[in-house]
């Protein structure tokens, strides 16, 4: 029993006190099986999902909860659009302040575009449209124009409205740039900032961050970075309806009406695709940035794997932070595997599995790569063709029984990484890393610097495998350094290849 003990005491210790705002409890307390908790882990296939984070609060107690190394309780998470749901939040504090109604006109807040006003239904394009996303394009106009034009706003005011607002879903992440744009005129500050007293203060947030455009706009729709306790306490304040330490901090009208069904997402589908479809979680119905979710659930949700499931049932909230290639069976695998485990009153205590869950939680780390063949020293540098990174030059060099990757960009400013053979090594670095949106017109480099873990490898035919795992993040690169060429995997794109440059 003491050896029980010791082992829970220090998988404990090694998350860090500072991240523990939320009470801890043990899952039979709580009415559920940690047997089934690390089961229900275990039976997450890793080759189409990359865990990042965990964390399982039942009855407002985190009961379980889990880092990967080199990803940590400390360590924020880039959230993709979860950030959605935060966005809306700010709208409901707006509107509780009465800086603005659901029904108020998206054009009134830009009078200078008043150009565009009379393009077809621009005059019926509602705020509430904008959060349940029925603006009536006829297809999503994000890349186009955040990549191509300098002014979002004027981008999304000019693409062609073709259905009447408010009458057919389409996910639209412009759309929810739109609202962090309403919310900068209304109050005069960022959405983060109008958020801080609002919210992060009153549920003890800090350290998050969020990208803007280049008129200092929060891009609303994603670029969120938030740790993922955090994430936890924006859940609990949503099943709380509004409540968090006893304290009402959001209107529970207003929780209500964001997380309730406001459009379907596939009118004609059928009961047997809505309950057993492969994308039956996401044709629940949408609320306000809020998905709809079976089981009674809704959620935050975010690109490769990123959610607050927030279910009202079990009393319950369940983080997850990855990268996933797999959508459907995140959440297939929960409902399967982890909602059976669900009791309405405490477990008798099972010290055995309890502490084999904390071993389990403490334990979880994404491994460096390996290969049979040993370790050699490197030395090699390459001059690059011009590629879609803005790499100019790439060069590796060992000294002692330490290798560096150095990539120099475009504008001469050199990126050294250091690299552990067969281990990872860490540092920080100011290269923007791997990322869905990095070609966007953000502040993405004012978010240095980045934490990296890098390690490399060789393979049987010599060549050079390094992988750079930006692990505020869901992402990593991978190189392939050969003679001829260096291929780059975006780890959520497909392989491309960089040549030699021609001398």
């Amino acid at each position: 029993m003491k050896k029980l003990f010791l082992i829970g005491l220090i998988s404990l210790l090694a998350i860090p006190a500072f991240t523990q705002s939320l009470p801890r409890s043990t899952p039979e307390a709580e009415g559920i099986s940690s047997a089934a908790i690390q089961q229900y882990i275990e039976k997450i296939d890793p080759k189409r999902h990359e865990l990042h984070s965990y964390m399982l609060i039942r009855h407002g107690k985190v009961v379980s909860e889990a880092w990967w190394k080199p990803y940590a309780a400390d360590k924020v998470h880039s959230m993709y659009s979860v950030s959605k749901s935060w966005t809306s939040t700010a709208i409901g504090f707006a509107v509780t302040e009465k800086r603005l109604s659901v029904q108020d006109k998206v054009i009134s807040f830009f009078p200078e575009y008043a150009d565009l006003k009379d393009k077809p239904f621009m005059q019926d394009l509602r705020v509430q449209d904008l959060l349940t996303m029925s603006v009536g394009h006829d297809k999503e106009p994000l890349r186009s124009v955040i990549v191509m034009q300098p002014d979002w706003i004027r981008g999304f005011l000019n693409h062609p409205i073709v259905a009447k607002p408010g009458t057919k879903f389409l996910y639209n992440t412009l759309a929810t740039y739109m609202l962090s744009a309403i919310i900068q005129k209304v109050t005069g500050e960022t959405t983060l900032a109008y958020l801080k007293p609002r919210l992060l203060d009153p549920l003890h947030i800090t350290g998050i961050d969020w990208e803007s455009d280049q008129k200092g706009i929060n891009v609303g729709g994603w670029g969120i970075r938030v740790k993922t306790e955090d994430m936890a306490k924006l859940g609990l304040l949503y099943l709380n309806k509004g409540k968090f330490e006893g304290k009402q901090i959001l209107p529970a009208a207003w929780v209500e009406e964001a997380t309730s069904k406001h459009i379907d997402q596939e009118p004609d589908a059928t009961a047997e695709k809505r309950a057993n479809g492969q994308y039956a979680d996401w044709i629940q119905g949408y609320g306000y940035q809020f998905w709809r979710s079976r089981h009674g659930s809704f959620r935050g949700d975010g690109a490769f794997g990123q959610y607050i499931l927030m279910m009202p049932e079990q009393d319950a909230v369940l983080i997850i932070t990855s990268e996933s290639q797999d959508l459907p069976d995140d959440l297939n695998q929960v409902w399967d595997n982890l909602l059976p485990a669900f009791q309405a009153k405490a477990l008798v205590p099972n010290p055995k599995a309890l502490a084999s869950l904390k071993q389990f939680n403490a334990s979880r780390q994404l491994d460096a790569p390996t290969s049979s063949v040993a370790f050699q020293p490197l030395q090699s540098s390459i001059q690059l063709a011009k590629n879609q990174f803005d790499f100019a030059r790439m060069q590796l060099q060992t000294k002692g029984d330490a290798t560096e990757l150095i990539i120099v960009t475009k504008d001469s400013t050199k990126h050294t990484f250091k690299l552990g053979f067969r281990t990872w090594g860490t540092g920080k670095t100011n290269l923007v890393g791997p990322y869905m949106l990095r070609a966007a017109r953000v502040d993405l480099a004012k978010k240095v610097p980045f934490d990296y873990a890098g390690s490399y490898r060789i393979l049987d035919d010599q060549s050079v495998e390094i992988t750079l795992r930006y692990f505020e993040s869901p992402h990593h690169w991978t190189f392939i350094w050969k003679p001829e060429a260096i291929e780059v995997i975006n780890s959520f794109e497909p392989q491309t290849k960089i040549s030699l440059k021609k001398m």
